[in-house]
């Protein structure tokens, strides 16, 4: 991609996922989203249906009436957007990619991030690792992080999220808040997910196509997997294809919600043609 051509296709980003942060998302963020505990602001007089374990004994027995210990939350969030790069990301049928998705909902996230004065960062992942951007505040630090969205090319294609998600158990220290955005396409990552999630606060955005719930009947076809490069014929004029797929799909998206229900990891799942706008403001005020 040129130079002048991707300067272009951030500012679309920006102008569009910052407006929405903006405008949208500044409040559902800032309330669904806590900070890493409570710190003290200050001592005052004791009122009524003050909690008595926040009493200062010491300053209440210096003046012999009781005093309160008084606490402000502490806002600012360490944020990591964990971003699948795997080949499955680059199918679609509708007007975007998975991938254009992803890139759209990170960086609406991230501006909300950096509105709530957050340190934002990113691991993007395939099977493996394939980059790190550390956590950091302000607007220059976004643009870099959406020109690594457009731009960034993964080695691999695969995989494996539980390979993600411990490294983020293992390699962010303190507590932070963590969106995995993948279309989960991948299995036995059920231990790692109740690990990170017990040590950060993991949130999960499924993103998936239309196409990926169910197998027109069109004759008989070639399919390539995005992921290993294996091509599979297929007679989809034969319907017990299409209701085996069909089944397929809707047992594999079960078991994927069960599983975070498991964990106790909020989720939400957006198709390619339908507003993530909608399913962000949902997954917000759930938690709220």
């Amino acid at each position: 991609m040129e130079a002048t051509d991707l300067l272009k296709k951030v500012r679309q980003i920006e102008i569009k996922t910052r407006g929405l942060s903006a405008n949208i998302f500044a409040g559902e963020y800032h309330s669904a989203f806590k900070g890493r505990g409570m710190t003290f602001s200050e001592v005052r007089e004791y009122q009524y249906g003050d909690d008595i374990r926040n009493i200062d004994w010491n300053v209440t027995a210096r003046f012999n009436h009781p005093y309160i210990k008084v606490f402000e939350e502490e806002r600012e969030l360490t944020v990591l957007l964990m971003i699948d790069v795997s080949g499955s990301r680059e199918f679609g049928t509708s007007f975007k990619y998975k991938k254009n998705i992803i890139t759209e909902m990170a960086a609406v996230l991230a501006f909300s991030a950096i509105q709530n004065n957050d340190k934002i960062g990113v691991i993007f992942f395939s099977d493996r690792i394939e980059k790190f951007i550390p956590p950091k505040k302000g607007r220059k630090h976004i643009l870099h992080i959406i020109r690594e969205f457009i731009t960034f090319t993964p080695e691999h294609r695969e995989t494996n999220i539980s390979e993600a998600l411990k490294y983020l158990t293992n390699a962010i220290k303190k507590r932070c808040t963590a969106f995995i955005i993948s279309d989960f396409i991948d299995d036995d990552f059920e231990d790692a997910l109740k690990i990170a999630n017990q040590k950060h606060d993991v949130v999960a955005l499924k993103v998936y196509d239309k196409r990926e719930t169910e197998i027109p009947s069109i004759g008989m076809i070639k399919l390539k997997d995005a992921e290993t490069g294996q091509y599979h014929w297929a007679d989809t004029s034969n319907r017990a294809v299409r209701e085996a797929y069909s089944k397929w799909w809707r047992e594999t998206d079960e078991t994927t919600r069960r599983l975070f229900s498991k964990c106790g990891v909020d989720n939400v799942s957006v198709r390619t043609d339908d507003d993530y706008v909608k399913a962000l403001i949902s997954l917000f005020k759930k938690r709220i």
